[in-house]
């Protein structure tokens, strides 16, 4: 099948059949990269073993804040790190390709470029480091190995909503916060799922569904175990690789709902008008760009590119980022509308 008529057959997003695709798809290409531990092109990995441990806290000293822990931000680029990453002259970047608005290929553009706001991130640090917003290598990351991706030097970051906590605290580096959300239910529209209003007793009975290693899985088997606030009867066995594969699940009617964060259950609402989100956001959570816990240099110079990203009112910044892909589906005014303070 030629490239033109892939493109034709996957128009739209709505659809059971373009879901399965494009999850289709996904497997294929991370099939194709390198196993996690090797880079594949020769290129030396940054932030190993030898170099000096960051400071950033751990979940032993996490606190409540973990998204006020990262280090300073610094223009600095002789660190090991960085200078790591010049002299080889691209930046490695962990992504998705099928979260719409955040890191997708729009099957309806010209050459299937990987875009939305985590793209424009990375770009924007691409070109702050390395003078060349291109000099960028994607790699389709699953949600359950962001964290081993980093670790391996298969990357040299992870820019994928991903959530800054404590447990991840003990494994990998964060910047500053980028943006702010909460875990969130997404189900469908049609009567059979009529009761459920939210993160609360209407759950009873409720098959749900997350993708395993995220923010969600961790707080359903905690809540679950404590019956705090979810009800014993929910069935909470359904874990995905990726996010988008609860999205599937839910529209062959394998699960009755779904919970993640709310930022992106907006966007799959937008793909598909048959789901909503139900209730507001349980938790305030944040999205760092992820790193390795030896490459502090790094850290800072990005937490530096985040203080002129957020504050940047041109073409290129947060806002003009925000309201390109993200504006429509979260709104204007919403607590995600505006950049978090470091």
């Amino acid at each position: 099948m030629n490239t033109r008529r892939l493109r034709a057959s996957l128009r739209g997003w709505g659809g059971v059949g373009t879901m399965l695709v494009a999850c289709a798809l996904a497997l294929a290409f991370v099939l194709l990269l390198p196993p996690l531990g090797t880079r594949g092109d020769g290129a030396p990995q940054t932030g190993g073993p030898g170099i000096a441990d960051a400071t950033q806290a751990t979940a032993d000293s996490c606190g409540a804040h973990p998204e006020k822990l990262s280090p300073a931000p610094s223009g600095d680029e002789s660190g090991p790190s960085v200078t790591a990453i010049k002299k080889r002259g691209y930046l490695s970047v962990g992504v998705d390709q099928n979260s719409y608005r955040w890191g997708y290929r729009d099957p309806n553009a010209e050459g299937g470029d990987l875009e939305g706001f985590d793209i424009d991130l990375a770009h924007e640090i691409a070109r702050r480091i390395l003078g060349d917003p291109k000099a960028v290598r994607f790699h389709a990351i699953p949600t359950n190995q962001r964290i081993p991706a980093i670790q391996s030097g298969q990357v040299d970051m992870v820019v994928r909503t991903m959530t800054i906590n404590c447990d991840r605290l003990k494994d990998v580096a964060f910047s500053d916060p980028y943006f702010t959300t909460g875990q969130q239910i997404l189900a469908p529209k049609t009567p059979g799922t009529a009761g459920i209003t939210g993160y609360n007793p209407s759950l009873a009975g409720k098959r749900i569904c997350s993708a395993a290693g995220s923010t969600a899985e961790t707080l359903l088997t905690e809540d679950k175990a404590s019956g705090s606030r979810l009800p014993s009867s929910a069935d909470i066995s359904t874990t995905v690789p990726n996010q988008l594969d609860c999205l599937v699940k839910l529209q062959l009617g394998e699960v009755d709902a779904i919970v993640t964060d709310g930022a992106l259950a907006a966007s799959q609402a937008a793909q598909d008008p048959t789901v909503e989100l139900k209730g507001k956001p349980f938790t305030t959570e944040y999205y760092g760009v992820a790193m390795n816990k030896h490459a502090e240099d790094l850290v800072r110079r990005v937490n530096q590119v985040l203080v002129d990203y957020r504050t940047s009112k041109g073409r290129i910044g947060w806002e003009a980022s925000y309201q390109k892909w993200l504006s429509q589906t979260l709104g204007a005014d919403s607590a995600s509308s505006r950049p978090p303070s470091s």
